[in-house]
């Protein structure tokens, strides 16, 4: 459970949107890494004394490398100049009957300026939507897109599977210009636009940020057992179904490597055949790149061989793809290793954004 700590702020080390990052002095004289989002707890200062929760990084958890502040206690935020009490400001609750549950103005509610829109909305009239397994993928598939359709406009859905406040991801913050917003979905807060789910956000995608593009991949922090259903991932295969049930083409980012040393995440990696392969009951399209090492694009076409049937499986060629990862505005990394390291798996990902770019000029989104 929860890893309590205190402690007092003894230096700021950078901040970014939503997020700021500490040095925390403990009682015990050790210091600590922590971050606070100041939607939260409101901007901790020098001298601050904080409460923690330690426990992602005292186990030393890939993602959680940071203790969390909980409270400022001696210096409280003070309540939102909207609050009120009655639902004119939003009544959408996230992380909910959580300690920190924060209420939210959702896109499709009542008092949504958008709820008119979203309240007679019900297709996405063939947005082409990719959806990936990690929140590493999102600036290769940019990447992609960029290649071919530098205008698009361009929506990111963040899903609770990671980390539910979109104010962590560094990476996000970084891509503000390139996107025509964010839209939390689920128990994920923090976007421009909150959604209470999948399909209502998708609808906002297309309805409220005229996206010709959505994009739809967990935040940072992806869970995962090493059993063929305890992976946050799986819901890859519902983002699918979503889409397709709303009249969107989903376009399926496929996790390829040749690099990750775990066996199972080899060639295909067994989140994206158990996510497209079991759990998506839509057809979707495939992406596999162009110029792969010829052993590992071997591998690739015999592990989606049993997907022929149930999706379309198509190749894209890789032209220019390369440069456009290398212009990336954000650094490009996913467990630890970057473009040049693996670069299958962010050359599959920039396939897919591609793809659906060129959807845009075929007529069919």
């Amino acid at each position: 459970m929860v890893r309590w700590r205190v402690g007092t702020v003894a230096g700021v080390r950078r901040r970014w949107a939503g997020a700021v990052e500490l040095d925390v002095t403990l009682v015990d004289g050790t210091s600590m890494r922590a971050l606070a989002y100041p939607e939260l707890v409101g901007v901790p200062e020098v001298g601050d004394r904080v409460l923690l929760n330690a426990g992602a990084l005292l186990m030393g958890l890939g993602t959680g490398g940071y203790a969390l502040v909980v409270a400022v206690p001696d210096r409280l935020p003070p309540d939102p100049p909207q609050a009120l009490d009655s639902r004119d400001a939003g009544h959408l609750v996230k992380a909910r009957y959580t300690p920190l549950q924060p209420i939210l103005l959702g896109v499709d509610e009542e008092a949504s300026p958008h709820h008119e829109v979203l309240a007679t909305a019900e297709d996405l009239g063939g947005l082409p939507v990719v959806t990936a397994d990690l929140h590493s993928a999102l600036p290769a598939i940019l990447a992609g897109i960029r290649a071919d359709a530098p205008q698009a406009r361009v929506a990111y859905l963040l899903t609770d599977g990671g980390a539910l406040p979109a104010w962590f991801s560094r990476t996000l913050s970084a891509l503000r210009d390139e996107l025509v917003g964010t839209i939390s979905v689920g128990q994920a807060f923090g976007g421009d636009l909150e959604a209470s789910t999948l399909h209502s956000g998708l609808l906002a995608a297309r309805h409220v940020l005229h996206a010709d593009v959505a994009v739809v991949a967990q935040g940072p922090g992806n869970l995962g057992t090493g059993t063929r259903w305890g992976f946050s991932g799986v819901a890859v295969g519902e983002a699918v179904n979503a889409v397709a049930t709303l009249g969107g083409r989903p376009v399926g980012s496929l996790r390829i490597s040749d690099a990750d040393p775990r066996p199972r995440h080899r060639g295909v990696s067994h989140h994206s055949l158990t996510a497209y392969g079991r759990v998506a009951l839509a057809r979707a399209e495939l992406v596999v790149p162009d110029g792969l090492d010829p052993a590992l694009a071997a591998e690739v076409d015999a592990a989606l061989t049993p997907l022929v049937d149930r999706h379309t499986v198509l190749r894209v060629d890789t032209a220019g793809l390369d440069a456009a990862l290398r212009r990336s505005p954000v650094p490009l990394s996913t467990m630890g290793r970057g473009l040049d390291a693996d670069h299958a798996y962010f050359l599959a990902a920039a396939a897919a954004g591609r793809h659906a770019a060129r959807l845009l000029g075929s007529g069919t989104a």
